[in-house]
């Protein structure tokens, strides 16, 4: 099993649209990412809550079979359209991929 979680900062304005369109739509993009890519087992997508610390806009805590999965993903062709949309809206991204088995 591995664990890939990301978080990612938006611009202020971006591809014609404020932070909180930008936000939703690339948070609806990624949702629909589990139902047409094999070896995911947990998807989460995360939008930043009012009144509460948050130092991202969105994030993705996702766990997949093994790292062959993980890599399968990350060259599909539907994330890469994800990929793209997210890409032209950001302005900062941190990621951690990991095995909780080696910890």
């Amino acid at each position: 099993m591995i664990k890939h979680i990301v978080a990612w900062e938006f611009a202020e304005h971006a591809e014609g649209a404020d932070k909180a369109t930008n936000v939703a739509l690339v948070a609806e993009a990624l949702r629909a990412l589990p139902a047409v890519i094999d070896g995911i087992i947990e998807f989460e997508v995360i939008t930043a809550q009012p009144g509460l610390d948050n130092t991202f806009d969105l994030a993705i805590y996702s766990v997949f079979t093994d790292a062959d999965a993980l890599k399968a993903y990350a060259v599909h062709p539907e994330h890469q359209k994800v990929v793209a949309l997210i890409g032209a809206r950001r302005t900062s991204r941190a990621c951690i991929d990991y095995d909780p088995a080696a910890l």
